[in-house]
């Protein structure tokens, strides 16, 4: 009865191995909170510097952690963080650009 000793992850959407991986935490952290805050600020057509410049750098720590990460969980939120991101930093340069209104 080994399988009474440890839990059936496999089938688990949010499958961890158990262990400790704080970089690929943190990654996912930080380009799913600046992928929400593009998608969010893209609805407002003033805010495009913060909207595209937000987008940008979600998109970068995103396909950095996508690149390094371990678990299905890690990437599960990346993804949704990645396209949160992309339509942000889209509708944001739509709207001006990363430097719309300072460099003419």
């Amino acid at each position: 009865m080994a399988q009474a000793l440890r839990p059936n992850t496999a089938g688990s959407l949010f499958a961890t191995d158990g262990k400790p991986h704080p970089l690929q935490d943190t990654l996912m952290a930080v380009t799913f909170a600046l992928g929400l805050l593009s998608f969010i600020t893209s609805f407002f057509h003033s805010l495009h510097l913060l909207t595209s410049w937000a987008g940008l750098v979600a998109l970068a720590t995103g396909v950095y952690g996508q690149w390094i990460s371990v678990t299905t969980r890690q990437r599960f939120g990346l993804i949704l963080g990645l396209g949160a991101a992309g339509v942000g930093f889209l509708i944001g340069m739509a709207h001006g650009g990363l430097f719309g209104g300072i460099i003419s």
